[in-house]
Formats: structure tokens, C-alpha cells, sequence
């Protein structure tokens, strides 16, 4: 991150809470993908912004934020090496359509379990993330 002030003086750095502790203690702001777009959204036209969270969300909002009618605004990724969700990557509209197919006819598919103790921390992440 700090190679990213260096070379961009003034910049927003914002992130997603799923980014290791150190850099979302030294981000500008942190949030949900909903939160990270409204930042973007809410600021002043020519801002700049390197966000640090999913290669493909970085890459959609930098094309339609930089556009004159939506501010001219610089975004950049916080991660050199594009920080690629693989299983985000996966999510389809087809799969998506299967899977609630599926479950309308009762059946359940691609099911996750995952052991007590990583359950119960999950859900004190999600919870965080919500407050936020």
C-alpha cells in the first residue's frame, strides 16, 4: 500500500474487510462490495482511488467511473498480482439458475459444511462486515 501513496499522492486507498489486517488498518475506508461502489459513487469528480478487493469489481468500476458523465475518476487495484477471487471467477448465471432450481424442486446442491469452530468465526466476519 505504501508504494501505491508514494506513486499516487492524495489517493483514496479502500478496501474490502476480507484483506489481511495490516492493510485494512492502514485503508482510507473499508467495506462491502456495495460500500466500496458507493465511496466511489459519492466522490468529488477526478478522484483517485486504488480499492483492494476483486481484480474483475476494480477493473468494472475503473471503466464506468472513468467515463466524463460519471467524474472522470481514476481506479487503479491496490494489488499488483489481481488479487483474483477463483471462486467468485466461477459464479455464473447459469450456475446460479441450476443451483435455485434446485432447490425449489427440494433438492440441495453444492452444498458447503464447514467445522463448528469455522462456522462460528465466519459468522463473527460476516457480522462485522454488516455493521460496517
Amino acid at each position: 500500500m505504501d508504494h501505491v501513496r508514494a506513486k499516487y499522492p492524495g489517493i483514496q486507498v479502500i478496501v474490502h474487510p476480507e484483506c489481511r489486517w495490516e492493510v485494512c488498518q492502514k485503508a482510507d475506508a473499508l467495506g462491502s462490495t456495495e460500500r466500496l461502489i458507493q465511496l466511489v459513487e459519492d466522490a468529488p469528480d477526478g478522484s483517485t482511488f486504488a480499492i483492494g478487493t476483486e481484480i474483475h469489481l476494480v477493473n468494472r468500476l475503473a471503466k464506468r467511473f472513468a467515463a466524463p458523465e460519471m467524474g472522470n475518476k481514476k481506479i487503479i487495484t491496490l494489488d499488483d498480482s489481481g488479487c483474483l477471487c477463483t471462486t467468485m471467477y466461477r459464479i455464473s448465471p447459469q450456475h446460479l439458475a441450476w443451483a435455485l432450481e434446485n432447490l425449489i424442486e427440494g433438492r440441495v446442491v453444492n452444498q458447503i459444511q464447514v467445522k463448528r469452530q469455522v462456522k462460528a468465526w465466519a459468522r463473527v466476519a460476516l457480522d462485522r462486515m454488516l455493521e460496517v
